[in-house]
């Protein structure tokens, strides 16, 4: 279960004298969607969910919304991010209804194994839990560390699938509270640190370092397949929160520069059977770095990301994880605010 703030939510849409909403959500809240669709039309305001697959905060339907004629969006599941959007977007996180202490307490012995001074980091849907764990922890003698992080991330400690800012500080190790493989497997990779995941739901706990070295052997191999391609597909996303076209030209220029013959391609949704009628020997995705690394086995051509090209050049000799950065592009005019939780501005 999730907390789903409906007055606020209502509070805001009133000030935005919103008649007509499109509702956003991820596959995992669609029934949480459906309850505020239901609250919102006894409010008399019209709505249509939005029955896509969602990403994240980095995948608004905003320009959707506009074509339906609604005057506002609600994205569900995902904290605010600072982009230029063409309707007013209400991103709601829908904080999940379970506590954190328990879990830390079963696994404080392992816990002690990162060290003294840890770095504490978790997800959207459990940062309203972050201050009760720090404090917990600090009684238990451990001196906690919880990052700002950059512009991308909404609280301090938050991590993104695409951004750990705020786990690099000067820690011994990171503490990762949250369900999921990606994001503690994004830490220990981005931060070269030890790694404990601890899931709230389960109890379980989980070290991430071999899993990182696992997964870094498996990177390697992609770009082994790609040493003797010829001509590389630069794919960059039309995703308002995944768009990094000076990267991806900066890219292109990387590989005109060595030789190879290098194109951009835009999409939108990125998978291989869009791609097939393309002579390209490889690819590289500048956007969401999960689709390199979750679907490269769905790839006939290796899949890289923008530091494994500079891998494959010649450019780097150790492997450094992909991040969408708060300076990766600009912003003008954000129409979004955040609620149930820190205001982040219209």
């Amino acid at each position: 279960m999730h907390e789903i703030p409906y007055e606020e939510i209502l509070d805001n849409l009133r000030a935005l004298n919103a008649q007509r909403v499109l509702i956003q959500s991820p596959e995992g809240l669609r029934r949480e969607a459906e309850e505020i669709a239901r609250f919102l039309e006894e409010k008399s305001i019209d709505v249509i969910l939005h029955g896509e697959i969602n990403y994240g905060a980095c995948d608004p339907a905003d320009r959707e919304a506009k074509l339906l004629g609604c005057d506002a969006l609600i994205h569900l599941g995902h904290s605010y991010m600072r982009l230029n959007l063409e309707v007013p977007t209400i991103f709601v996180p829908a904080f999940a209804q379970v506590e954190v202490i328990p879990a830390l307490e079963k696994n404080l012995e392992e816990i002690r194994k990162l060290g003294k001074k840890i770095a504490l980091v978790t997800t959207a849907q459990h940062i309203h839990r972050l201050d009760e764990a720090r404090g917990f922890l600090e009684r238990k003698g451990f001196e906690v560390l919880v990052g700002r992080g950059d512009s991308r991330v909404s609280w301090p400690g938050q991590v993104l699938g695409c951004n750990f800012s705020s786990a690099k500080v000067n820690a011994d190790g990171v503490l990762f509270i949250g369900s999921g493989y990606f994001h503690p497997l994004g830490v220990a990779l981005a931060t070269r640190k030890p790694t404990l995941a601890i899931n709230p739901y389960s109890g379980d706990a989980i070290w991430m370092t071999e899993e990182a070295e696992r997964l870094v052997r498996k990177r390697w191999a992609q770009v082994a397949k790609a040493i003797d391609a010829r001509s590389f597909g630069v794919i960059v996303s039309t995703k308002k929160g995944q768009l990094r076209l000076a990267e991806a030209r900066r890219v292109v220029g990387l590989l005109r520069e060595h030789g190879k013959r290098a194109e951009l391609i835009a999409m939108n949704h990125i998978s291989y059977g869009k791609l097939e009628g393309f002579s390209f020997d490889a690819y590289v995705v500048v956007a969401c770095p999960r689709v390199p690394i979750d679907d490269y086995e769905n790839w006939r051509k290796p899949i890289l990301t923008p530091r494994e090209v500079e891998l494959l050049l010649g450019l780097r000799e150790d492997y450094v994880f992909d991040e969408i950065t708060g300076t990766d592009r600009d912003f003008d005019e954000p129409m979004g605010v955040s609620v149930h939780g820190p205001k982040a501005g219209l």
